[in-house]
């Protein structure tokens, strides 16, 4: 699967930002998170970090971040 949303860029970007693209991406391209972290090449857990530091935590039964 080739998605046209460049995430490799996701710690300099905005969290509020990002978590829009990510869940947007959740929901149109990857079936989880770990879809998500093998199609865009990510660490995952740095990209968590990321958004926990805006108090988004992923939900995996909603498959996005809230």
């Amino acid at each position: 699967m080739v998605s046209g949303m460049d995430l490799s860029k996701f710690g300099q970007m905005d969290p509020h930002l990002l978590v829009g693209l990510v869940n947007t991406e959740l929901r149109n391209q990857c079936e989880s998170l770990e879809d998500l972290v093998k199609t865009h090449g990510l660490d995952g857990a740095a990209l968590e970090e990321r958004l926990a530091g805006a108090d988004y935590r992923y939900q995996e039964e909603q498959n996005q971040f809230r």
